[in-house]
């Protein structure tokens, strides 16, 4: 079964008082050559920020992010892969930051994916980021899942969408959706069912031109119109 568009923008603009009200409420992405003139260290504090944000309340991280910026010294890669375990244990007894070991001890691990990365394809990790195609989006998140640290599961799109780069989200709602229209059967986890939902998403972003974290949001206030 197939998600028709027409439906979906019919639905979603009863929500609103207007066509401009609607365009306001959806998200953006950035543009490739936006991705591309973002530092790398700006991916591994996204990474960073999303790995902390996993079990907890964003706010409470978001809160304390500038700390950590001033902590790890701008979360340069080059920088952060030589931390040592004993800087990383200093980094427990910073009371500035969330002092969860396990979750620190990915930041050295992940300056060295994108280091990694940088040398396999011959540019920035932003360039990487930038060019992988949207028609492919799970494809990025298992390759960040696989390669990077505490980067499975939601982590992988949440990175992305910190960051700007475009992806849908598989919130509750998002599924909900995908389910009632016959696209899964259950959460997408799986390999095949997560290239269902890519392929779903590319048949909608066909009909309409519009990028993926638009389409996700208006999947989801199909569902929930208080998202």
């Amino acid at each position: 079964m197939a998600l028709d568009y027409g439906w979906l923008h019919d639905r979603v603009r009863q929500r609103f008082d207007s066509d401009a009200a609607m365009e306001a409420f959806l998200p953006r992405a950035l543009a490739p050559e936006e991705l591309k003139q973002l530092g790398d260290d700006r991916y591994l504090s996204a990474m960073s920020r999303r790995v902390f944000r996993a079990g907890m309340q964003h706010s409470v991280v978001d809160a304390r992010w500038p700390a950590f910026e001033a902590a790890f010294w701008g979360f340069a890669p080059e920088t952060l892969v030589l931390l040592t375990p004993e800087q990383l244990e200093g980094f427990m007894q910073d009371e500035r930051l969330i002092r969860h070991r396990t979750k620190l001890q990915t930041i050295p691990r992940n300056a060295q994916f994108i280091l990694d990365i940088r040398q396999e394809h011959g540019g920035t990790f932003a360039e990487f980021i930038a060019d992988w195609p949207s028609h492919d989006i799970v494809g990025l998140w298992r390759l960040l899942a696989r390669r990077g640290a505490r980067l499975g599961g939601r982590s992988a799109a949440g990175f992305l969408r910190l960051v700007g780069k475009d992806t849908f989200l598989l919130t509750s709602d998002v599924v909900a959706r995908l389910v009632a229209a016959g696209i899964v059967d259950q959460a997408p986890t799986s390999q095949r069912d997560q290239q269902r939902v890519q392929e779903a998403f590319n048949a909608l972003q066909q009909a309409s031109g519009r990028p993926l974290c638009q389409l996700s949001a208006m999947l989801s206030l199909t569902i929930n119109p208080r998202f």
